[in-house]
């Protein structure tokens, strides 16, 4: 039996995905985790197969919480099950040691066969995210992109901000002050070259990182 962990702060989101998998006859849900302080306490406390995280829980960015899960459990498979398209995240989760990455909308149909992916040593990512994968190591693109200069914290802030969210509002999400954010956001323009947040939404549109754009694939 392949045991797993689950991480999502929604507790509606979590008994949906063990509905998902009870007639699975080979996954048991054998842990639940509503933040990702509970998920490492419960992976140090016990023997598991893999750990399916959300990325965007409340407080610590999804990012650096993949980093510190591999650098005490290098060996432990992490899927990210994330409300955000595949284009968007996949390629930072990926390269901060994530196993693979499945978007909620498809999280009925392939949550299973993805968990068996990682658990077997495998990489479970859709055809779009291996195509970029691709192209950024032949092409050495993926630093020469404005969006790529950004850290992990300010890539997820960007993300919102292009979402419509205020510095107030991203500040309540993720448990940061208003004056952090704002100097994450200052960071952001400087580094991206832009001048306001209408820039930073164009821009987004542009390379197709914009939430519920519907060019992005699934």
């Amino acid at each position: 039996m392949i045991h797993i962990l689950i991480a999502d702060d929604h507790d509606i989101l979590r008994a949906g995905l063990k509905h998902i998998l009870a007639d699975s006859g080979d996954i048991v849900v054998a842990g639940e985790a509503g933040n990702g302080i509970e998920a490492v306490g419960l992976l140090r406390s016990g023997q598991w197969d893999a750990i399916v995280l959300d990325l965007t829980m409340p407080g610590r960015n999804g990012i650096e919480l993949i980093k510190q899960i591999k650098s005490e459990f290098p060996k432990l498979p992490i899927l990210i099950l994330s409300m955000h398209k595949e284009d968007i995240y996949a390629v930072r989760a990926l390269k901060a040691g994530a196993s693979g990455y499945l978007c909620k909308d498809n999280a009925e149909a392939q949550l299973a066969e993805a968990i068996r992916k990682v658990v077997g040593g495998g990489l479970f990512i859709n055809q779009s995210v291996s195509e970029k994968l691709t192209m950024d190591i032949l092409q050495g693109r993926h630093n020469q992109l404005p969006h790529n200069r950004l850290t992990d914290r300010e890539y997820q802030i960007f993300l919102l901000l292009v979402q419509g969210l205020g510095v107030s509002e991203i500040g309540r999400q993720l448990s940061l002050s208003v004056k952090t954010v704002s100097t994450h956001k200052a960071s952001i323009l400087a580094k991206m070259g832009l001048g306001n947040t209408a820039e930073l939404v164009r821009y987004a549109i542009q390379h197709r990182l914009a939430e519920g754009d519907e060019s992005l694939s699934a």
